[in-house]
């Protein structure tokens, strides 16, 4: 590196720090630690290692940055802004964490701008996403690139600090990534020794080079503050060639440029703030809020000519590619990505509701299967219209039953010898694997999903929670959905799952009560796009509702409520039902008379998006007679019970025993449905 070009990097990383500085001061809020400490690796990342174009910002083969330690997120936005992303203006510098700004105090993909890959705040997150990235990265250079045309080479690099290392889902994705070898997966680890509450040795003692390397990566420890160290290391990961991942163990010190609080702890929060006047004194920089100096923007603006000049050439490939592949370009064409930037404005090409219920046969009318068996039925036919799907698990496959194409053969895993593979093997690692579904969903190609027991969703709920937040498309296949588990007993009988779930934001949890329900369960789930979607399966065997039309089940679901069996009378009573239970209330309302109606209700979620004439159809409110039954604890029917109705549940943990007995035991039966009707109808 020249000395012009060492002296421009010094300058632009001082230049980010003042803007840190400036806008944690303005906001009185914030973490300086990391960006002061890192804005030497702030410079050689955006000022040489990483391939982006600001004009361009969603390039399909751009390289995606994570800022895992998402608390330092002013790091992000001034080297953004610096970089020319052009809606990261200094007036959203100057709205940091306030209402509506595009600088929110952790990143989020629905209200930051351009340059920001993924929600990132909740420590080692971010890691996982970064991960996710890299597996779909890898995914499109085996599909899609030829002998002829590269258009997938690019890099995912992830900045992390000591809290991220610590947590457990960061753990479970790099030992992920070790295993599979993703190369292009570069972790620069912030180790500046401090941690929030007191110095890192309060708290961690291991070797993490060594930790790492036990787990398949290749590790190089740098002065995080050296130009030509950080640079060579970025170049090394990038060309390595070593097919294992890499980690680069920065060590720096945190709120440099504030001598009053650098290395301490007292640096990572906003504990400086009161010291910056003379901290840009000391840098070199003005009195002067968010100021830019005109020597950064100018090397910043000849940079952008070389990324733009560098995107075009990767332009003129990809339209060369296009022409010689146009099968492959159709399928590229569905993703979501390929329609935010190449297509900007144009309509994805996917399948609509109507092709996807057409692709799935329907159900014989003696069928008594377990909706998870329902749901691997299902999948195959979806699977084959939705190329771009692919599914994983969480070391269940033989019981989650999501496996796409032959479980037996199992011969289209995901795995350094076969990217194609459709099928991600992720161990025991339920949390990584959400955090990984995330990254592969934000990277914008594939549509993720992935599959483990339902009760084991507590372990994955901050991840399905970041993807609730970011509106990301996942699609989660959770089995084994009630105290109908048997003998597993209540460590794995999930009673108050999915109750806990229906109530997270922009979550749909779908419980279908048979195999028809379920065809529409999945296909309402791969046409939501702008949120994820968990569908709760049952482990033991349903009936086959033929009493109701196969297309009201199906489509029925898409509303998220529906009437199952109407009153061929004057309404007197509504018992509504969901999953397995519907079938008990369906017996219920045979012998209660022409009064009573069934109504399913797969999904709170979407069935309260419908207008109100169709929730008053199905909820009249004027019967308020209504009985709910459900094999979960009864607190979200209340909405739709009502204070005269009543909700027949679990409203304590399960025990171990065959499911049937269980089932009897607790309640759950179209007798105690048949029960509490006549109480209600008698006013008792």
């Amino acid at each position: 590196m020249s000395e012009r070009d060492d002296t421009l990097l010094s300058r632009s990383a001082n230049v980010a720090r003042g803007l840190a500085m400036d806008a944690i001061h303005a906001s009185q809020s914030g973490h300086l630690g990391l960006p002061l400490g890192c804005a030497e690796i702030g410079a050689v990342l955006w000022g040489r290692s990483l391939r982006y174009c600001p004009t361009q910002p969603g390039w399909l083969n751009r390289d995606r940055f994570v800022l895992s330690a998402g608390h330092g997120s002013m790091f992000l936005y001034a080297w953004l802004h610096l970089a020319g992303y052009r809606d990261l203006t200094l007036d959203e510098l100057r709205r940091f964490r306030q209402l509506d700004s595009k600088t929110p105090g952790h990143p989020e993909l629905t209200h930051a701008p351009s340059g920001v890959e993924t929600t990132t705040g909740p420590l080692g997150q971010g890691i996982a996403n970064a991960v996710g990235m890299a597996v779909s990265a890898k995914m499109a250079e085996a599909r899609y690139n030829t002998a002829a045309h590269t258009i997938f080479d690019h890099h995912v690099v992830c900045l992390a600090g000591d809290g991220c290392m610590q947590e457990g889902v960061a753990m479970e994705a790099v030992s992920f990534a070790g295993h599979q070898k993703l190369d292009n997966f570069i972790l620069v680890y912030d180790s500046n020794a401090v941690t929030l509450d007191a110095m890192a040795s309060a708290t961690q003692s291991e070797d993490t080079a060594k930790r790492f390397e036990a787990m398949g990566f290749d590790v190089q420890t740098i002065d995080g503050h050296a130009f030509d160290q950080i640079e060579a290391a970025l170049d090394r990961a990038r060309a390595a060639g070593s097919g294992k991942p890499q980690l680069v163990i920065a060590k720096t010190l945190i709120g440099k440029g504030v001598a009053e609080v650098a290395g301490t702890a007292k640096a990572h929060g906003e504990s400086g703030v009161k010291f910056v006047e003379a901290a840009k004194v000391g840098l070199g920089l003005p009195k002067e809020t968010f100021f830019v100096a005109p020597e950064v923007k100018e090397f910043f603006a000849g940079h952008e000519k070389a990324l733009t000049a560098a995107y075009d050439a990767w332009k003129s490939t990809f339209e060369a590619w296009q022409k010689a592949n146009p099968a492959l370009a159709d399928d590229l064409a569905v993703s979501p990505a390929y329609a935010h930037t190449v297509a900007a404005g144009e309509a994805r090409k996917v399948p609509d509701v109507d092709t996807l219920f057409a692709a799935i046969p329907a159900f014989a009318n003696d069928s008594k299967i377990a909706t998870r068996k329902a749901g691997q039925d299902v999948l195959q036919p979806l699977a084959k219209a939705m190329p771009l799907l692919i599914g994983g698990s969480a070391d269940l496959y033989g019981s989650t039953l999501n496996y796409i194409g032959d479980l037996k053969a199992g011969n289209d895993d995901f795995e350094p010898g076969k990217r194609t593979g459709r099928n991600i093997r992720f161990g025991i690692r339920e949390h990584g694997m959400c955090g990984i579904l995330n990254g592969i969903a934000a990277h914008g190609i594939f549509r993720a999903s992935g599959a483990t027991f339902l009760v084991f969703a507590d372990y994955c709920r901050a991840s399905i929670r970041l993807s609730a937040l970011s509106h990301l498309p996942v699609l989660y296949v959770f089995t084994h959905d009630s105290v109908g588990v048997g003998e597993d007993g209540p460590t794995h009988e999930p009673v108050e799952t999915i109750p806990g779930l229906r109530v997270i934001p922009n979550l749909d949890v779908i419980r279908p009560a048979d195999p028809e329900e379920t065809a529409g369960a999945f296909v309402a789930a791969l046409d939501h796009v702008s949120g994820p979607t968990l569908l709760a399966l049952s482990r033991q065997a349903v009936p086959l509702l033929s009493s109701i039309p196969v297309e009201e089940r199906r489509r029925g679901v898409l509303r998220g409520g529906y009437i199952a069996k109407r009153e061929t009378g004057p309404l007197e009573i509504v018992l509504l039902g969901t999953g397995s239970e519907l079938q008990h209330a369906l017996a219920a309302a045979e012998k209660l008379g022409p009064g009573a109606r069934v109504v399913s209700m797969p999904c709170f979620s979407r069935f309260e998006r419908q207008d109100a004439a169709y929730k008053n159809d199905v909820l009249p409110p004027s019967c308020r007679k209504r009985v709910a039954i459900e094999a979960s604890v009864t607190s979200t029917w209340a909405p739709y019970v009502g204070l005269d109705g009543k909700a027949i549940g679990i409203d304590r943990f399960g025990m171990s025993a065959p499911g049937a007995t269980i089932m009897k035991e607790l309640g759950i039966t179209a007798e105690r449905v048949l029960e509490v009707a006549r109480g209600l109808l008698a006013g008792v």
